[in-house]
């Protein structure tokens, strides 16, 4: 069996530095907000090129203190219409949601499956004051184009960069979190800089907006027993900055691999059956998922179960046809609804080996 994503086998690689690691944590007697977490923050910050990172405990919490927080500062109002991808992970939308605001579900492009800015522009109105950006399965965005826009209509940009840890324009020398005015990191196990629980961050350049954020996570508290504002309880989990401060130094190592296999996919899988993603080929894919396209899934998985490949669908339901999204059930997304019905990923990890990522191809060569 060919694992989707080998956990295991990820984390092994840095048990005994995890371990040690755990010693010096609990000998600590400090386990919350402590020395991992400002180390986590500091470093994460360097890397993704921005002032500021602020741990939190997952990265839902990330995007929703976001926006929370330019409420709090007044950038917001509640209610604001907030663009954002229809076919994202159903998080990007309860974001918004969760903070009081109205998102405006817009259609991706078919070919990176990123948020169109052609949609983007067609759907902006006079109530629209943010976009919120996804990279999604590791891409980023059209960034020039959606901050072009932003600029021209004095929108807010916010990166939900759960999925995208280290992707960047060479050229330009920006990472994703250094994009946009704030953007959210998710550390959930699978990602490409995973935890081994849930964690998550929020990076930017503003200051006040960072201040407001380190309150907000805390109970609304910069000093202790002073509370500023109305916050909530999502502080990033000292032993899982820990962790990360650990797993951070492999993070671009990890990435050249998936990207390694990634073109090996593209290069030798020649099947016209299989629609392969789109790649520039520079460092803006990390591939988080590595995502094919087919007809007739449903014969497509039960073909790779017959030869022993795991795989996964992101994600199998659109989020305006969730229960949950019920305000956008006469909603029709038929880019998005094309996408999520054809879909599925196939195994991409820094743990595959040659002779793994060979199997694969002749496989997908062979259907």
């Amino acid at each position: 069996m060919i694992k989707f994503l080998d956990l295991h086998k990820i984390n092994e690689r840095f048990e005994k530095n995890f371990q040690d690691r755990f010693k010096s944590f609990l000998d600590s007697g400090h386990y919350v907000l402590g020395v991992e977490v400002a180390q986590f923050e500091t470093d994460f910050a360097r890397y993704c090129g921005t002032k500021y990172c602020i741990g939190t405990a997952n990265g839902l919490d990330a995007l929703t203190l976001i926006f929370k927080s330019y409420i709090h500062l007044g950038k917001l109002q509640p209610n604001d219409e907030v663009i954002v991808p229809a076919n994202t992970y159903i998080a990007s939308i309860l974001s918004i949601l969760n903070a009081g605001l109205k998102p405006i579900l817009v259609e991706p492009d078919l070919e990176a499956y990123n948020i169109s800015p052609v949609e983007i522009k067609k759907h902006t109105s006079k109530n629209t004051k943010a976009i919120l950006v996804v990279h999604l399965y590791g891409q980023l965005a059209n960034m020039d184009a959606i901050q072009t826009i932003a600029e021209s209509e004095g929108l807010l940009v916010v990166e939900d960069a759960a999925q995208a840890h280290g992707a960047a324009i060479s050229s330009k020398l920006k990472m994703a979190g250094a994009f946009g005015d704030a953007a959210a990191f998710s550390f959930y196990p699978s990602k490409n800089l995973g935890a081994l629980g849930d964690a998550g961050a929020v990076t930017t350049n503003d200051g006040n907006l960072a201040e407001t954020l380190k309150a907000m996570r805390n109970y609304g508290s910069s000093t202790k027993y002073v509370n500023e504002i109305i916050g909530v309880n999502s502080r990033l989990d000292e032993l899982q900055a820990a962790f990360l401060n650990i797993k951070l130094k492999s993070l671009d190592k990890d990435n050249a691999k998936r990207q390694d296999i990634a073109k090996r996919y593209l290069r030798e899988v020649k099947n016209k059956r299989i629609k392969l993603p789109f790649y520039s080929g520079d460092q803006d894919h990390v591939f988080h998922v590595f995502v094919v396209r087919v007809k007739d899934r449903s014969i497509f998985i039960d073909y790779l179960e017959s030869c022993d490949i795991e795989y996964l669908v992101h994600y199998p339901i659109p989020p305006h046809q969730q229960e949950a999204l019920s305000m956008f059930k006469h909603s029709k997304f038929p880019i998005t609804e094309e996408i999520h019905k054809t879909i599925i990923s196939i195994p991409i990890s820094p743990v595959m080996t040659e002779k793994e990522v060979s199997t694969v191809i002749n496989v997908l060569n062979a259907y």
